[in-house]
């Protein structure tokens, strides 16, 4: 991820739009135990993962200025320290003072399969306000899984275009098996490039890696921030090491409690509340293409345009057409950022007139693949992590039927198609590690959750959940549009959060900014 991307927060919000997309986020149509996640198969001290808590990184120029990088090695499987070992690519920015050394702030984006690193060097090292940058060590590791490091692979750029453009509402029998047939192929091509990493990508994993770099760096206690899914991975660090807690914020929170139903339902609903307010924009201006009318009648209009393109696709000037399924995620993509809604409005404008190739370049952004055909593994390791994190939405295509008018209540407008997404997992060819459950992480320094009313990925309902699971949680809500809060022009919020990451004091729980 990088300064490139279409949309101004495309590092964060990119990232975490694969969770519902890609139709994995884990969970089970029927109640799903409330079981804690798998405690560390041994303990940080132990012989065998010694030489891992005392390794010394060899920090290399990284051809990205103001940036070095280096490997960290870390166990494929933790339940065998002594086994095969795997890389881990990692970036820092060095304090630029003055002021005294605070240590390292790891940053995370979310997705799962961001990559942490593409987002320091293109954002947080460099655009994270001055006094953090001055006081802290800027630190990404790419999660194992994602893009530098050991990534998950699964199709070509030839088969990614393909999957991309499968109707994901089907109308009749065979529309229903060419889906599942296209999440079948999907899951048979992680398994083949990807076998042996496969099993080892939970976040579970992922945040005993995050122990490991945290020694490395000499740092007694992590500091981290972590938006969208990286809220998930910070409270699982929390949850395994809460002695170790320094000061994590957790901006867009990820509910640990749900099941992959109600996860795909919620947020479902949470992108119908992102349209609503477009919409709301939308036909106060005399250009709207949804009409001048009600939000009601624009919602209308944009399930007809979506009817429309599904039943005849628009060119875009190459030889992808512009169907349903692209137009859907193209629209989605915009969701995440207030500031895209021009550029929405004009790429619906262009699409409806006939000309598709403003939606599809959204959609492009959203799937991370480049003008030459290739696709970053964003997709890929989004799969992989949400389909080991939690046990599959629906056991088979009939139980995805079944919860489409369950989403269609969520979202008149995009309930159909989430759906169906949430079919991926079904097939997938290894078993899941993980259950829904609450994270607590008794004993654990104060944790700030920062939650936007209106966010389109992560419902705000969940950052007070998981405010109110954790022990030490602090719930700071951002009243606005968008996905996560920091960095996104509230001087309110970000006062807030800097002060807790300078000085380590959180704001008092409940405090609202706008």
């Amino acid at each position: 991820m990088d300064s490139r991307r279409l949309l101004r927060t495309s590092a964060t919000a990119l990232a975490a739009a694969g969770l519902v997309l890609s139709g994995c986020s884990g969970g089970s149509d029927a109640a799903a135990p409330r079981t804690a996640a798998p405690a560390p198969s041994s303990a940080p001290e132990a012989p065998k993962l010694k030489k891992y808590y005392e390794q010394r990184l060899k920090w290399r120029d990284c051809g990205v200025e103001g940036f070095q990088c280096a490997t960290l090695r870390v166990p494929l499987d933790y339940a065998k320290p002594d086994g095969e070992e795997i890389e881990l690519a990692v970036s820092r920015a060095r304090a630029t003072g003055p002021g005294k050394r605070l240590g390292s702030l790891l940053v995370n984006p979310g997705g799962p399969g961001g990559s942490a690193v593409g987002y320091l060097q293109g954002y947080a090292g460099i655009g994270y306000p001055a006094p953090v940058r001055a006081r802290y060590d800027m630190v990404a590791v790419d999660p194992r899984g994602v893009a530098r490091s050991e990534p998950v692979e699964c199709l070509t750029g030839p088969q990614m275009d393909a999957y991309t453009q499968v109707d994901q509402t089907p109308d009749d029998t065979a529309e229903v098996n060419a889906l599942s047939a296209a999440f079948k192929d999907f899951a048979a091509g992680c398994e083949k490039k990807s076998g042996k990493v496969l099993p080892h990508v939970s976040t579970v994993e992922t945040a005993r890696d995050m122990d490991v770099l945290r020694a490395v760096l000499d740092d007694g206690k992590l500091t981290y921030v972590g938006a969208s899914y990286g809220t998930f991975l910070g409270a699982t660090y929390a949850e395994l090491f809460p002695d170790r807690v320094g000061r994590l914020v957790l901006d867009g929170a990820m509910d640990p409690s749900l099941s992959a139903l109600d996860l795909n339902r919620d947020q479902t609903a949470g992108f119908e509340t992102a349209f609503r307010a477009f919409a709301a924009d939308c036909v106060r201006k005399p250009d709207c293409p949804l009409g001048t009318g009600s939000v009601a009648a624009a919602g209308e209009a944009m399930k007809k345009f979506f009817r429309d393109v599904d039943a005849r696709p628009v060119p875009t000037g190459e030889s992808r057409k512009l169907g349903e399924s692209l137009a859907t995620t193209g629209v989605i993509a915009a969701m995440y950022d207030e500031g895209a809604w021009p550029q929405l409005r004009e790429a619906l404008a262009q699409a409806m007139g006939g000309e598709g190739s403003g939606l599809l370049a959204l959609a492009d952004s959203y799937y991370e693949r480049e003008t030459d055909g290739t696709y970053a593994n964003l997709m890929s390791a989004n799969a992989a992590v949400n389909c080991l994190d939690l046990p599959p939405a629906y056991r088979d295509a009939a139980a995805a039927e079944k919860a489409v008018p369950s989403f269609e209540k969520a979202s008149p407008v995009f309930g159909a198609g989430l759906a169906w997404a949430a079919l991926n997992c079904t097939y997938w060819p290894t078993p899941p590690t993980g259950r829904p459950h609450r994270i607590t992480a008794e004993g654990a320094a104060p944790i700030l959750v920062v939650g936007t009313t209106r966010d389109p990925a992560t419902p705000y309902r969940w950052a007070r959940s998981l405010a109110g699971q954790l022990s030490s949680g602090t719930l700071l809500t951002y009243e606005g549009d968008g996905h996560t809060a920091y960095g996104r022009g509230s001087d309110c919020i970000d006062t807030a959060i800097n002060a807790y990451l300078l000085e380590g004091t959180p704001p008092a729980d409940g405090k609202r900014c706008s």
